[in-house]
């Protein structure tokens, strides 16, 4: 593959994974500065989850309509449009004057967002083939596992160095990068026939997945029995069924939910969503555990979370190159998600005597085993997805993910919150490990059901994924876009089983 930025897979890969990076990093660099925005605003804890729940609720919103949009208007100009938007939302929040002013450009930061991921990904496997998908899985593996362990030791060094406010600065080099790499070099795909816009499904979408989101973010700290929590998920689901009916119904959908249908889709999506849940929440236990818990400052803890990061990198490459080529993709993510509920079981092993490299060692074999989740189902999901339905599985793929990840935050605390994470030690109060222990132990549980979802997998239903390209020079390489007139890529449905989808 010709590394030029003029080559659709190079243009497209190092455009996405720098605005995935930045909205990933985002999030984490965000949470350390919390207690100081706190401060600066005068804001108590319950106030300032408005902070995130703000920017997950906009996420949610938008997430369903980005297929649509990505075919409507074109995956380039959608792309670069999430990018600039997030990237100046970016900087109005480090500008932001007032806690209201924060909270509303961070709801713009996440329409940016929303747009972004979806949209990337549909590129980026429209650029790759079936059988070059698991090089795509690899490139998308980086930014999903290097921002997160990133962010709290960049945000510790901003915060403590420099002001609060450098937690959205430094978004702006990384966002006015992909923005002008992206509009030199990012080629152009749009759908001939994207249907008109489903307002209904849209409404319903929308509002119940950011009520759910609320509601699962919220529910740990303002109780499960809360009337607004529990408002808000039965609202929420109710407004999901709705949808589901909707859509199941209509002849132009917004969300293509007879992808499902396929057992390949379908089965990929359940162990994304259960590996997310348990890895996101293990990443969001791990940063409470080494602060509240063992006392470490937030850049130590940063610095101890940072080997994750590694063991993704590293495992990542053998993954995508030497694992899936032999094996397909069923064996490495059993095999990948019983690394990870062993190590989250041995992190409820650690205790304040035990040595900080054992925790640091378990938390690479955390990112190496999650690497060998991460790779194969990204690169399996869309082995039957025709290019025209790609945008549109690319949002349902997305949507799930971000459920499962804030379902799995939110079962963690609730379990850190239910044994408590303080209690008496000699008339004082200390630091009630256990309760870390019980958290880890539920991720654990978490992969193991995810490993269940794995034994569904049909390794013959990805085969075509493992082909290397024909280096024969008689045919056209495997590799190679079709283009049109402009130099364009074109639409060609590569997937020899796509027409199983119904």
């Amino acid at each position: 593959m010709s590394l030029s930025p003029r080559n659709p897979k190079v243009a497209v890969s190092v455009v996405f994974v720098a605005a995935m990076f930045m909205s990933i990093m985002d999030v984490t660099i965000v949470n350390v500065a919390l207690p100081t925005l706190g401060r600066e605003f005068d804001i108590g804890p319950s106030g300032l989850s408005a902070i995130s729940v703000g920017y997950l609720a906009s996420l949610a919103v938008v997430i369903p309509a980005s297929g649509w949009v990505g075919d409507r208007f074109g995956g380039r100009r959608t792309l670069l449009v999430a990018v600039a938007l997030f990237t100046v939302a970016s900087v109005l929040c480090g500008l932001a004057n007032s806690f209201a002013e924060l909270v509303a450009f961070r709801i713009l930061q996440g329409i940016g967002g929303g747009l972004l991921t979806p949209t990337g990904m549909a590129m980026l496997f429209r650029a790759f083939p079936p059988q070059e998908r698991v090089r795509a899985s690899g490139i998308l593996t980086v930014p999903m596992a290097f921002a997160p362990a990133l962010g709290p030791v960049l945000g510790g060094l901003l915060v403590t160095d420099l002001s609060w406010r450098w937690v959205f600065f430094v978004n702006l080099p990384i966002g006015l990068f992909a923005f002008l790499f992206g509009l030199l070099y990012l080629p152009e795909h749009v759908e001939p026939d994207a249907g008109r816009f489903d307002l209904r499904g849209f409404l319903l979408s929308g509002f119940g997945f950011a009520l759910i989101m609320v509601g699962i973010s919220e529910g740990p700290k303002r109780g499960w029995t809360s009337p607004v929590i529990v408002t808000s998920l039965v609202v929420g689901v109710a407004l999901l069924v709705a949808l589901v009916v909707d859509q199941l119904r209509s002849r132009a959908p917004l969300l293509h939910l007879r992808l499902f249908a396929d057992r390949l889709f379908r089965s990929t999506n359940a162990v994304m969503f259960l590996a997310t849940a348990s890895f996101l929440g293990s990443l969001y236990i791990v940063a409470l555990f080494f602060q509240d818990g063992l006392g470490l400052s937030a850049l130590n803890s940063g610095l101890s979370t940072f080997p994750e990061a590694l063991g993704v990198m590293v495992g990542s490459q053998i993954a995508s190159r030497v694992l899936y080529p032999a094996y397909g993709p069923r064996r490495i993510m059993v095999g990948g998600l019983l690394g990870v509920g062993t190590m989250a079981g041995l992190m409820s092993l650690v205790g304040f005597d035990t040595n900080l490299w054992w925790m640091r060692l378990a938390m690479f074999g955390l990112g190496y085993s999650m690497s060998h989740v991460f790779v194969p189902t990204q690169a399996a999901a869309f082995a039957r997805v025709s290019p025209a339905e790609t945008g549109r599985a690319s949002t349902l793929f997305n949507a799930q993910r971000q459920l499962g990840g804030a379902i799995g935050v939110s079962i963690l605390s609730t379990a850190l919150a239910a044994v408590g994470t303080s209690h008496l030690v000699g008339g004082q109060p200390a630091p009630n490990l256990t309760s870390y222990h019980v958290a880890f132990l539920v991720a654990a549980g978490l992969a193991f059901l995810g490993m269940l979802a794995a034994l569904t997998i049909h390794d013959a239903d990805a085969d075509h994924t493992r082909l290397p390209p024909d280096p024969s020079p008689a045919t056209p390489p495997a590799s190679s876009t079709p283009s049109d007139q402009n130099g364009s890529p074109v639409s060609q449905d590569r997937s020899p089983q796509a027409s199983r989808l119904p």
